[in-house]
């Protein structure tokens, strides 16, 4: 099983990214957030891979810490989470936030994550509150970019943008329709994915 990967950004999408490694292009599933603090296209990566295999498919799933690939497994061990929805959740909320609202049983906090909801929420601190100090946050990111917050700034989401190719007239335009549509107090998650559905229409 791959367990790491080093090359070069070769590809990034609204939800995966190629990583070229001596010639062989590997595409990983990685969360939004993740996928923000990413290298710009040709740059060096560095990432730890979990490998999902089932019968229809073989899929990778990236982390730039091992706090991050700690979480995922533990989400992806509870009841009715598989490997997508545990990245959607990592999505939702940076790492020691997220670590944090569910050592709390913040289940409402944990709700307004996209695709979660309450029931999946108090799930989620039934099965993880005590597991949480099993994880230890020494080093979240390695990345280049400013990691987004929960419900982030513009400037936030228009450094996220620049990091997947835009051009700064396209970023700051989208971020800011972005804001303007969904109001400056939701989820950084939920605006990285507005901003990208507005730069892929034409704006």
């Amino acid at each position: 099983m791959i367990a790491r990967l080093r090359g070069v950004v070769l590809e990034k999408d609204a939800e995966d990214a190629v990583v070229d490694v001596q010639g062989v292009g590997y595409r990983v599933n990685l969360s939004t957030l993740t996928l923000g603090k990413l290298p710009v296209e040709g740059q060096p990566v560095e990432l730890r891979i979990r490998t999902v295999v089932r019968e229809d498919a073989f899929e990778l799933f990236g982390f730039l810490s091992k706090a991050e690939e700690d979480v995922f497994l533990l989400l992806n061990g509870v009841s009715r989470v598989g490997p997508r929805m545990a990245l959607g959740v990592l999505s939702g909320m940076e790492v020691p936030e997220l670590v944090a609202a569910l050592s709390r049983g913040e289940v409402s906090r944990l709700a307004k994550i996209h695709g979660v909801g309450k029931k999946t929420a108090e799930r989620l601190v039934l099965e993880l509150k005590d597991k949480m100090k099993t994880v230890h946050l020494e080093a979240v990111s390695r990345g280049t970019a400013p990691a987004p917050v929960e419900g982030g700034t513009q400037s936030d989401l228009v450094s996220a943008l620049l990091n997947l190719g835009y051009k700064p007239p396209q970023a700051e335009k989208a971020a800011e329709l972005a804001t303007s549509r969904l109001g400056a107090d939701a989820s950084f998650q939920a605006l990285f994915r507005e901003a990208l559905k507005s730069l892929r229409a034409g704006g």
